[in-house]
């Protein structure tokens, strides 16, 4: 079908034409609507069964605690990641709050403004 007939008169898009486009649009409409339905409905499954999305992490569970002893007692950075055949960055993420230069997020209360109002009394004086 020719999507760009036009009508030899007046020069529109035949109406055989718009429908086409407008079918078209609906069903690819239709098609990503379903995909992200079949997408939400496969994250609720996998979440149902206790996983978490994402990528796995380099550094097992298991291998955390003996990667951040080390790091404690001294190795660098850079032997970790060889000895555990990761990058430094993986390393970097697992002992981040080892870190020197991490600052922990504290929930700390809003230091108070000084608040000055200056309102009238409402009534009026009578000495002149």
């Amino acid at each position: 079908m020719d999507l760009t007939a036009r009508h030899p008169r007046t020069g529109e898009l035949l109406s055989t034409v718009k429908f086409m486009v407008q079918t078209l649009a609906a069903a690819s409409e239709l098609q990503r609507d379903l995909q992200r339905e079949l997408t939400y409905d496969g994250l609720r499954a996998v979440e149902a069964k206790g996983s978490k999305g994402g990528r796995r992490p380099a550094v097992l569970a298991d291998k955390t605690a003996d990667v951040r002893a080390a790091y404690l007692e001294g190795r660098s950075i850079a032997a970790l990641a060889r000895d555990h055949g990761v990058s430094r960055g993986a390393i970097r993420t697992v002992v981040a709050d080892l870190l020197p230069d991490h600052i922990a997020i504290e929930e700390a209360p809003a230091p108070a403004l000084p608040v000055a109002l200056d309102m009238p009394s409402g009534r009026r004086s009578t000495r002149g």
